[in-house]
């Protein structure tokens, strides 16, 4: 289980006194144990895990913008490692080709014909895809495929 590598590589960062990744496995560990807490379970499933590690790699992409527009390098390549130890416990990502597949497939089975469906289209094309797609970049194909209906159905109405 993933829960059980994270600390396994937390204990060993912490044999080589790695103390970035230590730290960073620390911090990922705490979110963890909170969310297990909450949850009412002693040991998280993959899935979760994998929403934990989601919610800190986003913290630390927004970290790193912050940190870039304020000037403060040194910060943002600080979130940057981070972020690298964090992704690495992620699985592979679909491509874009590969999300825009499921789009498709999404929008033959539900009909959707307008943006009006985005909320309905991005919920089937989630649960399809689960946590192997950044749901902002799901998000922009989505809207970008409904736009592209809309408008080949307005041309349709005027042809």
């Amino acid at each position: 289980m993933l829960e059980e590598k994270i600390l396994q590589d937390y204990k060993e960062a912490m044999k080589k006194k790695d103390t970035l990744k230590s730290s960073t496995m620390s911090f990922l560990r705490a979110e963890m144990i909170n969310l297990a807490f909450d949850k009412k379970k002693k040991v998280l499933d993959d899935t979760e895990v994998i929403l934990v590690i989601k919610k800190q790699v986003k913290q630390r992409q927004d970290s790193i913008e912050q940190f870039t527009k304020g000037n403060r390098q040194d910060l943002a390549d600080k979130e940057i490692k981070e972020l690298q130890i964090l992704k690495s416990y992620l699985p592979a990502e679909l491509s874009t080709p590969e999300i825009k597949k499921v789009i498709e497939e999404v929008v033959i089975t539900t009909g959707a014909a307008s943006i009006k469906d985005m909320g309905r289209l991005m919920k089937e094309v989630m649960a399809k895809i689960g946590t192997v797609a950044d749901g902002k970049l799901v998000s922009e194909l989505v809207k970008e495929r409904l736009s592209k209906i809309e408008k080949d159905h307005k041309k349709s109405e005027t042809d």
